[in-house]
């Protein structure tokens, strides 16, 4: 096949070298930057960040695989804040890479989809050669089958599978990365375990079967949902390298700012209940909340596009977290030590105490704990989430007593997502409700909630009330072509150890 505008570059010293390279110029370059400052060269360091974080964005650019990955993952979750600040200006540069990605020659994508598909090629009556989107491990068309239907297919760049396995073995790359966006902050954190948890989910987005089959199983939890809406897989137009959808004609998030406040109000509520109804119901974490994902819908509805990252929770730890969540919110804060040990949360020093737990959980679920209701979002609740989370500043801080288990990054990482989105969109909800009533222990006040009560009882999902251990998996989860991405893999089950 062709190697044209779009290969990636491919060995682990090929790779990594250009990297090693400018974080060496970096170290340097900042070590003169600040010197200068001090001669009195005003903004000398904040220039040399500007610079030096364009070109960490045109690298990664063109490298693809888990740098940039890791790189967009940054760039989407207002980070500016962590640990004190300083990382504003990689900050920018980084989101860059959301809308500025090299794209793939459209020979080069022909002829992909041949090899992928061989005469299931064919069955697209149209076929726009320019991508709608790229990002860090494909790129997605339009296109029009022959029965009509309107889908977006997912075309993976050639070698990118092979790029991000080079990278996963060279284990210092991606916490070199980090390393260096984070030099000249306040952030202190276990970089080499932070790489290892990014670079596992990474290694599951390659997979575009496992990702169908995830989308597959979406699509069936939510059949006939009044307010989600999941994309159909085109299954005989899917390959290793190649995920077909229909296709959602929304707005997209930065179309979604400038519409009434209303709208956005229902939107978050959506997003929040579709987050909270996947672990709830089927135990599983949709661990990209990323609103470059989402199309929105002047009815309300919000479609939810890319299932390549998603956690899957046994029955036990379903059921723990959710014991666990209950205690938090209704205050009773004994139970918290042996709840968290349980639910393979938080594991560390003995001495910490339930009420310093109980404070911990109280700051992160503020909005639901300790504010009167309902709650108007604002970035003062991302900066609240950021400090419990990640400023570890403090000697006292408690995660700087504690571990953090795989199962709990990842739903840390959810949940600052999904606040900074309600942020973003200006929300006020009634989130304690909406929170007792997705759990099940009060009836719905919000319409939203009322529609997805009606919706649960009809596909049989659960009685007048629940409790995640009183439901069982139903069929959208029992198909035998679908077992095997339900199963955790061996790194999932040792992270959530």
């Amino acid at each position: 096949m062709a190697r044209r505008g779009g290969s990636v570059p491919q060995g682990r010293f090929r790779r990594g070298a250009p990297l090693a390279g400018l974080a060496a110029r970096t170290v340097c370059g900042r070590v003169v930057a600040n010197v200068r400052e001090s001669a009195g060269s005003a903004g000398a360091v904040a220039r040399f960040d500007q610079r030096c974080a364009q070109r960490y964005a045109e690298l990664l650019g063109s490298s693809r695989g888990v740098l940039m990955k890791a790189g967009q993952i940054l760039s989407m979750g207002d980070t500016d804040r962590w640990g004190g600040g300083g990382f504003e200006p990689y900050l920018e540069a980084l989101g860059r890479l959301q809308s500025t990605v090299p794209v793939m020659d459209p020979v080069l994508v022909a002829e992909l989809l041949d090899v992928q598909l061989g005469a299931g090629a064919g069955q697209f009556a149209e076929f726009a050669p320019v991508p709608v989107a790229a990002a860090s491990i494909g790129q997605v068309h339009r296109a029009v089958l022959d029965d009509g239907r309107q889908v977006a297919v997912k075309v993976q760049y050639p070698g990118v599978a092979r790029a991000i396995e080079d990278d996963l073995a060279n284990v210092e790359l991606l916490a070199t990365f980090l390393r260096v966006v984070t030099a000249g902050t306040a952030v202190r954190a276990d970089l080499d375990g932070v790489a290892r948890t990014a670079g596992a989910r990474i290694r599951e987005e390659v997979d575009y079967r496992h990702e169908a089959a995830m989308m597959a199983v979406f699509g069936e939890l939510y059949r006939d949902h009044p307010f989600i809406r999941i994309p159909q897989v085109i299954t005989e137009a899917c390959g290793d390298q190649v995920l077909t959808m229909t296709y959602l004609d929304g707005m997209d998030w930065a179309q979604a700012q400038h519409a009434d406040q209303d709208l956005k109000n229902t939107w978050a509520e959506v997003i929040l209940r579709f987050a909270y109804s996947n672990r709830w119901l089927a135990g599983l974490l949709h661990a990209d909340p990323n609103p470059g994902n989402y199309r929105f819908f002047a009815d309300g509805t919000v479609g939810f596009l890319d299932f390549g990252c998603v956690q899957v929770l046994t029955e036990t730890q379903r059921s723990c977290w959710f014991a666990m969540i209950r205690a938090v919110v209704e205050g009773r804060a004994t139970e918290l030590p042996e709840l968290m040990a349980q639910a393979g949360f938080l594991e560390g020093d003995p001495r910490v105490s339930a009420d310093e737990l109980h404070q911990w959980w109280a700051e992160l679920l503020h909005d639901i704990i300790v504010e009167p209701q309902p709650v108007t979002y604002t970035s003062a609740h991302r900066d609240r989430l950021v400090a419990g989370m990640f400023n570890f500043r403090d000697r006292n801080h408690l995660l700087s007593r504690l571990s953090v288990s795989g199962v709990g990054a990842v739903t840390a990482r959810i949940q600052f997502n999904l606040v900074s989105i309600c942020a973003a969109l200006g929300a006020t909800l009634p989130v304690r409700s909406i929170a007792d009533d997705m759990d099940g222990v009060a009836e719905p006040v919000t319409m939203l909630g009322q529609q997805h009560q009606v919706w649960m009882r009809e596909r049989g999902l659960a009685g007048p009330s629940f409790a995640p251990g009183e439901i069982h998996r139903k069929s959208f989860i029992d198909q035998p072509q679908l077992t095997t991405n339900l199963t955790s893999t061996p790194t999932e089950k040792a992270e959530n150890s």
